[in-house]
């Protein structure tokens, strides 16, 4: 589809709104252009028409053209698809707000599909939440999520329910805390959903790089905790995840856990968690590793609990090994564990997801974190089942979850995940994963160590947020590691110029 942004600085909401009614749609965006050329039908691009720059398009009435014009105090939202929509009106005090509302109307009597989530298309509802009731009251957060931004009744609820839980963890945050995140960015297979940054030891060049990476490493969380030390501030928690973290052998998990504990200052960290996402990678040994070194939580990610989705998902692993793996580590420590699921796996049903969830609920983890499919332009996976099964799905862990013991706790969104739905981490009471928490609500500070990953710098008591990027790929993150530590000397600065005063 294209979206014409005519005088206006709302492209990136205006485009995310219409990601939300055309999710496998590439939005081409064309800026500045007075009044859009109009083709035979008397709409943008139409047959015969043409569409900026001269070139010839055909666009089918599936595939709309979008204009969002503001001129003269006046709001226009069009929407060409074989016959056209208008709606004009005046600015008003917010403009933005306006403009979304006008285009969410259009695209939704264009599509007939009412998005739960209404307006709201970032990363953080519960993040905006939080701020309402803080600044409001929570009456009014409620109404203006309904009224204002057509938030569904139940995803409204929803919302108040994990702010309310993250009020009481976000109310401990000091000037001096910060959250520690070490990236291994290794798998031992590439599932077919994933986006994220990861080299698979499939190739023996990926398995080749991570004896000098964990090295590296070593030396880059060492570099961070004496910046931390100089600093004075307080490890609040700690995660590794991935990747995989657990692909590494169990000297490397002793070599890298040694590491961290040498570098900081733990007499004030109550959380540790290690990803051991997939069961194909635990062992005994390993499991003992980590429980020897103070490891307190483990997240065991079965995704499935159906073994043709698991095959058809690029898993190399069986729902079998998932009920032995999580046996194992209850018997080698104490942990905290997580288990994850996703919502809308090709292959699964809303029954098929429904066994899944009883299976994992009947294991008892402490924390079941329910995520919905994002179909990511870099994943391979493009086939999957649509929202309304998707959205199913997440009703049905609705229903059984809290019938279980188990409250949510923190939410997200990605981009592109199906229905524009959230993920839902759901927690037995007194268990809640403060990392998780406080990374997604950005409430302090985030010190990254490793390939991918990204220091989030916070000012205390502001929203003023910086990052500091480390090197994307692991064969860079080796060849120019001088180069990410000088990057790394802005934790100092930035800490000189905004927590200064309050450390």
């Amino acid at each position: 589809m294209t979206l014409y942004i005519l005088n206006h600085p709302y492209h990136y909401e205006m485009e995310n709104l219409c990601r939300v009614f055309y999710p496998q749609e590439k939005i081409r965006l064309v800026r500045g252009i007075q009044s859009p050329p109009r083709g035979r039908g008397g709409w943008p691009g139409g047959p015969g028409g043409a569409l900026g720059g001269g070139k010839k398009h055909r666009i089918i009435p599936q595939s709309p053209v979008v204009v969002t014009k503001i001129k003269n105090n006046q709001i226009a939202v069009r929407l060409y698809a074989g016959r056209r929509l208008s709606i004009e009106r005046p600015a008003g005090d917010t403009p933005e707000l306006t403009m979304a509302q006008m285009l969410f109307t259009l695209l939704r009597r264009h599509t007939g599909y009412q998005p739960p989530w209404g307006l709201l298309t970032g990363v953080r509802p519960s993040k905006l939440m939080l701020r309402l009731r803080r600044d409001e009251g929570s009456d009014h957060a409620l109404r203006y999520f309904q009224d204002t931004l057509w938030v569904s009744e139940e995803k409204t609820r929803l919302a108040a329910a994990v702010a309310a839980a993250e009020e009481p963890v976000l109310a401990r945050t000091g000037p001096r805390a910060f959250s520690l995140y070490i990236s291994i960015p290794f798998c031992p297979s590439r599932c077919s959903y994933c986006s994220f940054v990861s080299h698979t030891v499939e190739r023996a060049s990926a398995q080749r790089l991570i004896p000098a990476y964990v090295d590296k490493l070593c030396e880059e969380i060492a570099f961070t905790g004496q910046i931390a030390g100089e600093l004075g501030l307080e490890l609040a928690s700690a995660y590794v995840g991935g990747g995989t973290p657990t692909i590494l052998s169990a000297a490397q998990l002793t070599w890298l856990c040694g590491g961290l504990r040498a570098a900081f200052d733990w007499s004030g960290c109550g959380e540790f968690t290690v990803e051991a996402g997939r069961p194909d990678t635990l062992t005994e040994e390993k499991l003992e590793t980590l429980a020897r070194r103070s490891v307190t939580r483990l997240s065991i990610n079965p995704q499935s609990m159906h073994d043709h989705i698991l095959e058809r998902a690029g898993r190399c692993h069986t729902a079998a090994q998932i009920v032995d793996c999580y046996a194992l580590a209850r018997q080698t420590g104490v942990w905290g564990i997580n288990m994850d699921l996703i919502a809308g796996l090709a292959g699964d049903t809303p029954e098929g997801f429904a066994q899944s969830l009883e299976q994992v609920i009947a294991l008892g983890p402490e924390n079941i974190t329910v995520h919905t499919l994002a179909l990511k332009r870099s994943a391979h996976l493009r086939e999957a089942y649509g929202a309304e099964e998707c959205a199913a799905m997440l009703r049905i862990a609705d229903k059984l979850l809290p019938a279980a013991g188990y409250a949510p706790y923190y939410m997200y969104r990605q981009s592109r995940s199906l229905g524009n739905l959230e993920n839902i981490g759901w927690s037995l009471p007194g268990h809640h994963c403060r990392y998780n928490i406080d990374m997604m609500e950005e409430s302090h500070t985030i010190l990254a160590c490793g390939a991918g990953s990204v220091t989030k710098l916070k000012a205390y008591g502001a929203d003023y947020l910086e990052r500091v990027f480390s090197l994307k790929y692991p064969y860079e993150y080796l060849a120019r590691f001088e180069d990410l530590l000088e990057r790394k000397a802005r934790i100092k600065t930035f800490y000189e110029t905004y927590n200064n005063e309050r450390l």
